[in-house]
């Protein structure tokens, strides 16, 4: 009986030293490294309607009002997306000089803007989502108590990296 209950720790102690994904490729600190998520259509399809799900539940339990997915403010993201891809950098000046406010009028929209949100990643709305949440100024931009609109939208360059801006109007 002893000799199984060793056999039995020994063995326990080896499956806790096993990667947690076998088939994964290790990275030098010994951790999976990350797999670039990708946008195909489907999930292409679904993005806009996942983000503004989560984004209302989370603005639900502050007590704000939900937000509706706004067309020209999409356009406008997709556009700010597609041009930071082109510069190779993520920030909120377009290579033409336009603020977040210039390119929502360019593309139609005739509200107030509140704010705008980018990211340069290799993952996925959620993630993204979950990383705006977790800096005040981002945050700020989703959790607005004032906004009533919403465009999310992404450019995926061939090696995978997601341009993403968000931007909230009223």
């Amino acid at each position: 009986m002893k000799q199984f209950i060793i056999i039995s720790l020994a063995a326990l102690t080896l499956t806790a030293c096993a990667p947690r994904n076998p088939g994964a490729e290790l990275g030098p600190d010994g951790q999976p490294i990350p797999v670039a998520y990708t946008i195909n259509g489907a999930e292409a399809a679904a993005i806009p309607g996942r983000v503004l799900g989560e984004i209302n539940t989370l603005r639900a339990g502050s007590g704000a009002s939900p937000l509706a997915l706004d067309p020209a403010l999409s356009a406008a993201a997709a556009a700010h997306s597609r041009d930071m891809a082109a510069q190779n950098r993520a920030w909120h000046f377009g290579s033409d000089g336009s603020s977040p406010l210039d390119r929502a009028r360019r593309s139609g929209y005739t509200g107030h803007l509140v704010g705008e949100n980018i990211s340069e990643s290799y993952e996925n709305d959620t993630a993204t989502l979950q990383a705006w949440m977790q800096t005040r100024d981002t945050r700020d931009v989703v959790m607005d108590p004032s906004a009533t609109n919403l465009g999310i939208a992404w450019y995926q360059e061939p090696s995978r990296k997601i341009w993403w801006t968000l931007i909230t109007g009223k």
